[in-house]
């Protein structure tokens, strides 16, 4: 089969196509036929070494997210059958023609999508359910900051925030502000020209807000804290931004009763994927289209074309998904 291959670490251009070996078929796997991928930015970690020659558990190869057929079943698996069209995170192995998911990681494609669609919607649907409504609680009426708001994950949460019953602020650049508010937001900040805290102080009569949804680390930490309100959450998902000089305010910490949670979701036990899956499937899947929630796609590019794809990212020019086809 045709994957996409690298011997070094380095900037996308150390991405090729070539032949590898089909995965092996184990009692709890589905092969599938992979028809699109998404694009994350765990994969530029991956090209540039930041996790070494991993093997995440499905396949020492890139990517994370698959939407396809089901091509053949072990003999653990419930609930799928040959033909199912489905999607999924995977530990590796997406950015191929065939690759295998453990069958508890899988989803039925919703009606009314396409693959392309169905590849952009597992990894960050199911990590803004896990980060904003498992570990943040967020509740109907409450008030939510989501940073990064045009991105992937970030444009999920938007979405899953505003369908909570959420009063929706998010940042992201002005441009992207009719994409965000047509998501959901209720409020967008220029995170370019404005002070987020600021804007939020005066949107909420300095109340604060009742959970943050963090992916730029340092250079946020202190404001973020100085933006919740009493008994709110900040749930750092990223640090895209460093991890240096961050600053905590630990009175308003102490006295607002606030809580910090942090969330990775690929250093996670396997178990603790399977739940994740889980509780976004039962509590989102039948969402998708007749209740308005929808995957937003950048960008495809050819499965050859991934280093492209990769760039695109990594200069920062996507607003939502970018999918590769198989």
């Amino acid at each position: 089969m045709k994957a996409i291959t690298f011997d070094q670490f380095g900037a996308a251009d150390v991405l090729k196509i070539g032949d590898v070996a089909e995965p092996v078929l184990r009692p709890d796997d589905l092969l599938v036929r992979t028809r699109a991928a998404g694009v994350n930015r765990a994969d530029l970690t991956h090209r540039k070494g930041g996790y070494g020659w991993p093997d995440f558990g499905d396949s020492t190869i890139m990517g994370l997210e698959i939407a396809g057929d089901v091509i053949a079943i072990g003999d653990n698996v419930q609930g799928f059958a040959v033909g199912d069209r489905v999607m999924g995170i995977v530990g590796g192995g997406a950015y191929a023609e065939v690759s295998r998911i453990d069958y508890r990681m899988a989803m039925p494609i919703p009606e009314g999508l396409d693959y392309i669609q169905a590849a952009a919607i597992t990894e960050v649907f199911v990590t803004a359910h896990e980060a904003l409504i498992h570990l943040g609680r967020l509740q109907a009426g409450e008030t939510v900051l989501i940073h990064a708001g045009a991105g992937g994950v970030g444009g999920a949460a938007v979405q899953l925030a505003r369908a909570m019953g959420a009063t929706v602020i998010t940042t992201a650049q002005q441009p992207a502000h009719a994409l965000v508010q047509r998501m959901g937001a209720h409020h967008a900040i220029d995170y370019v020209d404005e002070d987020f805290a600021e804007v939020v102080a005066r949107l909420t009569e300095n109340r604060g807000v009742d959970v943050i949804l963090d992916f730029i680390g340092a250079p946020y930490f202190e404001r973020n804290v100085n933006s919740l309100a009493f008994g709110g959450r900040l749930v750092q998902i990223g640090i895209m931004g460093g991890i240096e000089n961050a600053k905590i305010p630990l009175d308003r910490l102490l006295y607002r009763h606030l809580q910090i949670i942090g969330t990775v979701m690929k250093s996670r036990p396997q178990e603790v994927k399977h739940a994740m899956s889980r509780r976004f499937k039962e509590r989102w899947l039948g969402h998708f289209v007749k209740d308005g929630l929808t995957p937003v796609i950048d960008s495809v590019f050819p499965l050859a074309e991934a280093g492209a794809a990769q760039k695109r990212m990594e200069d920062g020019l996507n607003v939502g998904k970018i999918v590769l086809t198989m």
